[in-house]
């Protein structure tokens, strides 16, 4: 069973054809070349990830009050 049919509860089969229509859409704006469809995902995924970093890193010790992954009070 993979990870989306776990996530999954009652009521809920309609995302994973929600999934495979954006997936669909994915490899479409890429000209049907899902090796470019892949690139693009993973430069987006890792553009998102710098942006988490950085607001991470942007957010003041006292708003976050120490629940931050990784933080540590001084």
């Amino acid at each position: 069973m993979n990870a989306l049919k776990r996530s999954m509860g009652p009521g809920e089969p309609d995302a994973a054809t929600a999934l495979e229509a954006e997936v669909d859409e994915a490899i479409a704006l890429c000209g049907g070349d899902v090796r470019a469809a892949l690139r693009a995902t993973l430069i987006a995924n890792a553009y998102l990830e710098r942006e988490v970093e950085r607001m991470t890193e942007a957010i003041s010790a006292g708003f976050a009050r120490g629940r931050m992954r990784g933080h540590r009070s001084e």
